[in-house]
């Protein structure tokens, strides 16, 4: 008992810098409270003593603003950040090392008996008001974006965002590389293109320079073939591209920005 005490207060202090020391933490984290109540509730219900668990877990919810099903499956080093107006359901299974902030619903899509909740995997983290609805599995390690609603299957590691939840694909380091400096040889400035604005003109402009890279690649290739037939056709600069006829578009860019 005292150990997974001693693991909650220390699971406090690795994810919350504002912690300060463990009497604070046993008296002012309505988190830690919770998953306390949570606890003894569980150990009720598992015992068949279904009202009275459901007794303790509306006790918790009255004190702490926070509703745990009795019912629900919670793994070790659970951390609740600030977590007034959390909903956990019956079936929700959470593994160990998971975060959640205030705001979010594990629930269910059906009135039918059986699962119906979602299962968190170790180390998953769940943002600010974002609702998790069904009886799927939210990978190890991934994020759920905050105010996301998600109703499918998120694989290990994934992000995801939005309204319904759509997975967010890092970049590849190579082909991110690639852009950026294709990116500067036309004169370009990469900061539209950033791999945090997962947005439609973000995406079009990364596909042009992907296409201006091959094409490029490819010039250079024929040049090469050229050169080696004995043709000096390559030899010839291209245009300058000046920075001056792109400081009108950056400057609209970036006023429109702010």
């Amino acid at each position: 008992m005292f150990e997974r005490l001693r693991e909650d207060i220390q699971s406090v202090f690795h994810r919350d810098p504002a912690a300060r020391n463990a009497f604070e933490v046993l008296t002012c984290y309505p988190g830690m409270h919770a998953i306390w109540i949570h606890r003894l509730s569980a150990m009720l219900w598992r015992a068949d003593l279904k009202w009275l668990a459901r007794l303790v877990s509306n006790f918790g919810r009255w004190l702490t603003g926070i509703e745990i099903h009795p019912g629900a499956k919670v793994g070790r080093r659970f951390f609740i950040d600030h977590g007034m107006g959390i909903v956990i359901g019956e079936t929700a299974e959470i593994g160990d090392d998971v975060t959640i902030y205030q705001g979010v619903t594990l629930g269910g899509t059906s009135w039918n008996k059986g699962k119906r909740h979602p299962t968190l995997g170790d180390g998953v983290v769940v943002g600010a008001g974002a609702k998790v609805l069904g009886p799927f599995t939210v990978g190890a390690g991934a994020k759920v974006g905050s105010n996301a609603v998600v109703t499918k299957e998120v694989p290990p590691g994934a992000t995801v965002v939005g309204i319904p939840g759509r997975i967010i694909v890092k970049p590849d380091e190579e082909l991110d590389a690639k852009r950026k400096a294709m990116a500067e040889k036309i004169g370009f400035d990469a900061y539209g293109v950033t791999e945090d604005m997962p947005d439609p003109v973000a995406r079009a402009i990364n596909q042009l320079l992907d296409h201006l890279q091959a094409v490029d690649g490819r010039l250079e290739g024929m040049c090469g073939a050229l050169k080696d037939l004995g043709s000096n056709y390559c030899a010839k600069d291209l245009p300058e591209l000046r920075e001056e006829d792109f400081a009108c578009v950056k400057d609209k860019d970036q006023s429109q920005a702010s």
